[in-house]
């Protein structure tokens, strides 16, 4: 029960942790949130709507035609003279004047003895008299080594609800215009892009600033006030949390806002016809603009690469900062705006939560095929979710938090699920181990397609062993000491089986199947299941000698173990046999057959190891004797059998070789009736010599005649 509900446990851990790593909201975070946001802007920006807004671009081109920047103030009130002479609704500079002009003739004479600078021209006073005839806005920027602002807005600033000032971003020092200058000008605005709130674009635009006192609106704010002849703006505190803005108004015009008073920009392609040459407007063609530029909202700024005033924008364009307040301004008056209500982020949360609970879900009960897919489903149903919000409500709903965050829990379960299927692999490992041998199992692992229900014919060997007086014991010892007994044998001997590759195939009782050859090939077969079947017949006899059973110790009638081995070598049918859901790899056959009715002969003939004639001929090398035939419960004819005395080097052994002859000589004699009981002492005495156990073997060979008799001699 716990292993079932420890994986399901650790995904809803996995979700839970993310999921409150999302209302933490860090850096990361919001980064990932912005860029999704930047993507469905590139793939759904904001439809160009052919507004009231113009730029004049201060360009290359100008640069290069009427000289390096900075140009003489007087140059610039003919700029605001000819806009206001075209109709302009509102003139705005995005450039900042913190400083007398340098090449003023009134300042250059000043330098020279004997000169009446007061009677040359001002160029400072030149401009401000353009500033005061036209409806021209002068900028700030925030610097936080200046002065602070001193002094009113141009507009008046009206709240309601609740005073939202301290979430309004602070202006700590100011580089502001020239007070001849500032107060020329109808208007005062903030020219700052506060693009520290952004990582790698401008993706917001603070509408209000404070000084601590006294409010002070951005650029686009107040070239909306001054086209539409306002004398204030209102700024709506939220009345849901205290201290933070909703929106700001400026005539019939509300702007939605975060919590901090930003405008999230919601930018257009590049549009060509927005931007008007600065030397085209100084030109002498100039009154052929104001078809462009009558009526309309005009900002004054550079494009040129060298005066350092180009940003990001969310679609990837790198533009100047003046282009970015004017789309602010079309965006404004399009009311296309971008919003996060306060809904969305509890919103947020929660999908995540569901969709993390349900992909755990599924990942557990159907398999990480089936978490793939509905992790999918997921993503697609909240992507899209958010991509609808964003292109018919303007309402931004986080797309990338599911995405990484449904891929991270994904990947957390797989990963889960590879550990414990791994740990599951590992114990499954250790207990095939006990059937078959660590090589073998490998092919196994690498030809899985072979563990299928159905089965082939293969040439197997196979082994059929069982312990001797067991009845007997069970009737004297009990349970626990049987089942100890079997555990310790079946350990032994199996050791010795899947040592020399065989696969056991089943446990019966106090009998032990086993064959050779299948599931893989196991080369030389034959010549490895009589290894074996020596090989445990050593184990036992170590095993007793050290009474590892306790038999001795337990007063059992029994001192010492004994089991008999028979083997057949031969076609038989493998595979797997049952249920589609539950099988047995398991060999059927007349193979199979002889090598249990051989293994049940070993009483009959007083030995622990008797093979039947194919497995002779097919490992002619190793030490064995001929025991007859014997017949077989299914079979038509009599079988012939032989012992399995030892192994190869045995046979090669002058003692063997005598042993051999010997009992050739006692076949023979048994067979033609004549007495063999010389020969047969002749074999016991090379017996004990070689393996005491054969002395029930020859014990049992005179009462055997007749099944010698039906066997012809082995080749």
């Amino acid at each position: 029960m716990l292993r079932r509900l420890l994986p399901a446990f650790v995904g809803l851990v996995i979700v839970v942790l993310l999921t409150v790593l999302r209302v933490g909201d860090p850096f990361p975070v919001q980064v990932a949130r912005e860029i999704g946001f930047d993507f469905f802007q590139r793939l759904h920006p904001r439809p160009d709507a052919h507004l009231p807004v113009r730029v004049v671009d201060i360009d290359e081109a100008s640069l290069r035609e009427l000289g390096q920047w900075p140009w003489p103030r007087d140059r610039l009130a003919t700029i605001a003279d000819r806009l206001g002479e075209l109709g302009a609704a509102a003139v705005g500079f995005d450039i900042l004047f913190p400083e007398p002009d340098r090449m003023s003739p009134q300042r250059l004479a000043a330098l020279l003895p004997g000169v009446d600078a007061a009677a040359l021209p001002d160029h400072d006073a030149t401009f401000a008299a353009a500033l005061g005839r036209t409806p021209s806005i002068l900028g700030f920027s925030r610097t936080p080594d200046a002065p602070p602002l001193a002094g009113a807005a141009k507009g008046g600033f009206a709240i309601s609800g609740p005073d939202p000032t301290a979430s309004i971003p602070y202006l700590t020092g100011v580089a502001a215009p020239l007070p001849i200058l500032r107060d020329a000008a109808p208007g005062l605005a903030a020219l700052s892009l506060n693009t520290e709130l952004s990582t790698s674009a401008v993706r917001r635009l603070p509408m209000v600033w404070t000084n601590g006192s006294t409010l002070f609106p951005t650029l686009p704010l107040e070239a909306l006030r001054i086209a539409f002849g306002l004398s204030g703006v209102v700024v709506f505190g939220d009345t849901a949390e205290e201290g933070y803005v909703e929106a700001v108004r400026v005539g019939d015009i509300t702007i939605p806002t975060t919590s901090t008073g930003d405008l999230w920009l919601y930018y257009s392609r590049p549009d060509p016809n927005l931007s008007v040459s600065a030397k085209d407007l100084l030109g002498p063609q100039y009154r052929s603009l104001r078809d462009r530029l009558e009526g309309h909202i005009v900002l004054i700024g550079t494009s040129a690469s060298g005066l350092l005033d180009l940003h990001n924008t969310t679609l990837g364009d790198n533009v100047p900062g003046v282009t970015i307040h004017a789309q602010a301004i079309e965006q404004i008056l399009s009311g296309a705006f971008l919003t996060r209500p306060d809904w969305v982020q509890g919103l947020e949360w929660f999908e995540f939560l569901v969709l993390g609970a349900l992909l755990v879900l599924v990942v557990l009960t159907l398999g990480p095929i089936a978490g793939l897919a509905a992790g999918f489903a997921s993503l697609v149903a909240s992507v899209g979710l958010s991509w609808w919000l964003f292109i018919n409500q303007g309402i931004m709903l986080d797309p990338s938090f599911p995405l990484i965050g449904l891929t991270l829990t994904y990947l957390g379960l797989v990963f889960l699920r590879f550990l414990t299927t791994d740990v599951q692999k590992k114990q499954i490992r250790r207990a095939f181990g006990y059937y078959v041998a660590p090589s073998l199992l490998a092919e196994i692992e690498k030809n899985g397609d072979r563990l299928k229900l159905g089965g082939e014919m293969r040439q197997v060997t196979v082994m059929f062993s069982d312990m001797r007086g067991f009845t007997s014991l069970s009737e004297t010892l009990g349970p626990k000491q049987i089942l100890a007994i079997l555990n310790t044998l079946f350990g032994a001997l199996g050791a010795e089986i899947v040592g020399k590759y065989g696969t056991i195939d089943k446990f019966i009782g106090d009998a032990i199947m086993a064959f050779w050859n299948a599931p893989v090939d196991v080369p030389g077969h034959e010549e490895r299941s009589l290894e074996a079947a020596l090989g445990m017949r050593r184990r036992l006899a170590e095993l007793n000698d050290r009474d590892a059973f306790g038999l001795r110790a337990a007063g059992a009638p029994v001192d010492r173990l004994g089991i008999g081995i028979g083997l057949s070598t031969g076609e038989a049918l493998v595979g797997n046999m049952g249920l589609d859901t539950r099988f047995d790899y398991s060999a059927l056959g007349d193979t199979v057959n002889v090598a249990s009715r051989v293994e049940g002969c070993c009483k009959e003939v007083g030995y622990d190891i008797v093979i039947a004639d194919p497995l002779r001929r097919a490992a002619p090398d190793f030490a064995m004797l001929e025991a007859g035939a014997v017949a077989l419960k299914g079979k038509a004819g009599r079988v012939p059998i032989h012992i399995l005395v030892g192994d190869k080097a045995m046979a090669e052994t002058g003692t063997f070789r005598l042993l051999r002859a010997s009992h050739a000589e006692a076949l023979a004699a048994l067979r033609d009736g004549r007495d063999a009981r010389g020969a047969i002492a002749e074999c016991m005495a090379l017996a004990r010599q070689i393996e005491p156990g054969l002395k029930g073997f020859y014990d049992h060979l005179p009462a055997r005649a007749a099944d010698l008799r039906s066997a012809q001699p082995a080749e």
